[in-house]
């Protein structure tokens, strides 16, 4: 599995993330756009850094909620979420070209990405989006047991679905993502993380909240890294994984 990070979260004078060294131990990074955090100095420098390190790169597009951290579903016509992803998307897209480097990829952020999830009709507006404005770009989703149902959607538009998992986030019985607002939703034992990962990468399987077991098949983890106890578990998490035969 590849690791994926948002990063590129800053935003004028605020500092979030710890992004020069969470760089060096990840495959992909997700860079915010400007609608729910960074702006156009904070996603040039994060580029620059993912190019620096040969990481891939993609847009994380996010509600225009700077205030919520993008963390507040908002009830959003069809032409505006359209407008919303083709605009974050190509501000990047343009930035980065500038340097010499291309996005591969879109993961939506926060509660755009868990609505996503929730509504069929939004995850197809998501994908004329994205075919709209390049269908090389592959749309990172939530692994599931409904992994081929959801590709079998995205191949009506001609695009590529990256399946990630969650390193340090609790799921629910349907293998979705615990609200952050319920006690338990942000994993923080070290220990139980990195055990976690090991079972998911060696049988493809983790544990619900309540217990169950999930069948997830992912192509990507998702680590955190905006405190420096995060960014030690991203490196323990990167030997986990390099650790792995073949």
């Amino acid at each position: 599995m590849k690791l994926n990070c948002d990063l590129g979260e800053s935003f004028g004078d605020w500092r979030m993330g710890l992004d020069d060294q969470v760089m060096p131990h990840i495959d992909l990074a997700n860079i915010a756009c400007g609608f729910h955090a960074s702006d156009p100095v904070h996603m040039e420098n994060t580029v620059k850094l993912a190019l620096e390190h040969g990481v891939t790169m993609g847009a994380h597009p996010g509600y225009p909620d700077l205030v919520g951290f993008g963390r507040r579903s908002m009830q959003c016509s069809e032409a505006e979420i359209r407008g919303l992803l083709i605009y974050q998307i190509a501000a990047l897209e343009g930035i980065a070209r500038v340097q010499g480097g291309q996005l591969n990829y879109v993961k939506p952020h926060g509660a755009l990405y868990n609505d996503m999830m929730r509504s069929e009709s939004l995850l197809r507006i998501i994908l004329t989006s994205i075919a709209m404005y390049s269908p090389n770009l592959a749309l990172v989703v939530q692994a599931t047991a409904d992994n081929q149902r959801r590709q079998a959607i995205a191949d009506e538009y001609g695009i590529r679905l990256w399946f990630e998992a969650f390193a340090d986030r609790a799921y629910d019985d349907q293998g979705l993502l615990v609200s952050r607002q319920q006690p338990g939703a942000v994993l923080q034992d070290t220990d139980l993380i990195l055990a976690r990962v090991q079972r998911l990468a060696e049988k493809g399987e983790l544990e619900s909240q309540s217990g169950r077991i999930l069948q997830l098949q992912p192509d990507t983890l998702c680590v955190h890294g905006d405190n420096p106890a995060a960014v030690t578990l991203v490196r323990e998490i990167r030997q986990v994984l390099n650790a792995l035969p073949g």
